[in-house]
């Protein structure tokens, strides 16, 4: 446990050393606050249009507090997903690069626990930023839109913390073969594949995780939930952390 925690550290020391600790969480805040106050002002930006149609105005509706928040989590599943794997490329491809891995294990520090400490870097950095987001977002909708049920923005950012976790423990994995922009890509590409499978085929995929971030959005309209989902996102954390331990330990360098 002792070396795993100082791997952590080394880890977190390197978030902190590279400004990854700093800018991603400022993205994210960004990208939090952008919709609330973007949507409370929509009316005034299509009034000063000259190219809205004539009574559109009329029939415009401010959307609720629940919608707003929701469409404000709805920005992590598109760039915040980006913004994490691109974080995350390098964190095994770098090391295996530079030769660092292969001094690693030259010392009694097993690939589990490597594996471990950068995974657990990076879900550190993935919930400041995630939460320092929500916090801003939740804010800003609190003011200007209504009030918000606190447990239920909890519920639903928790299950959307789970879903971009999957796109950071993808990224580990394929980082632990390919180089870093090659494993963001096959990342990327997986979560979209996914993301897309649900979209087209709902009732047949509500088990992938891709239906995370709907069933986020259906935590604040309705408060409804299901295990399914977050059953196969816990399994492909594992399953990714495992194939990532195993492709280090053969300590081989990209080609």
């Amino acid at each position: 446990m002792s070396k795993l925690w100082t791997l952590y550290y080394r880890e977190m020391l390197e978030a902190v050393r590279s400004y990854k600790l700093i800018w991603i969480p400022v993205v994210f805040i960004i990208l939090g606050i952008m919709q609330p106050l973007v949507t409370f002002y929509m009316a005034d930006i299509l009034a000063a249009s000259s190219n809205v149609p004539a009574g559109f105005m009329d029939s415009y509706e401010m959307p609720g507090a629940a919608a707003v928040m929701a469409q404000a989590l709805g920005q992590y599943g598109t760039i915040g997903i980006l913004i994490l794997v691109l974080g995350t490329m390098n964190s095994l491809a770098g090391e295996r690069s530079s030769g660092t891995a292969e001094l690693l294990m030259a010392r009694p520090v097993s690939p589990v626990s490597i594996v471990v400490a950068k995974w657990a870097a990076n879900f550190t950095v993935l919930i400041i930023a995630l939460v320092l987001g929500v916090a801003g977002a939740a804010y800003y909708t609190v003011q200007l839109m209504g009030s918000l049920a606190w447990g239920t923005v909890a519920a639903a950012s928790g299950l959307y913390a789970l879903w971009l976790l999957c796109a950071v423990s993808l990224t580990l994995l394929f980082s632990a073969w390919l180089r870093g922009p090659t494993a963001a890509g096959f990342a990327l590409l997986l979560a979209a594949g996914m993301s897309l499978a649900h979209s087209l085929l709902p009732s047949r995929t509500a088990w992938l995780p891709a239906a995370l971030p709907g069933m986020s959005a259906g935590v604040l309209a309705e408060g409804r939930v299901t295990g399914g989902p977050m059953i196969s996102a816990a399994l492909l954390i594992v399953a990714c952390i495992a194939g990532a331990s195993l492709l280090i330990g053969r300590n081989k360098l990209p080609n």
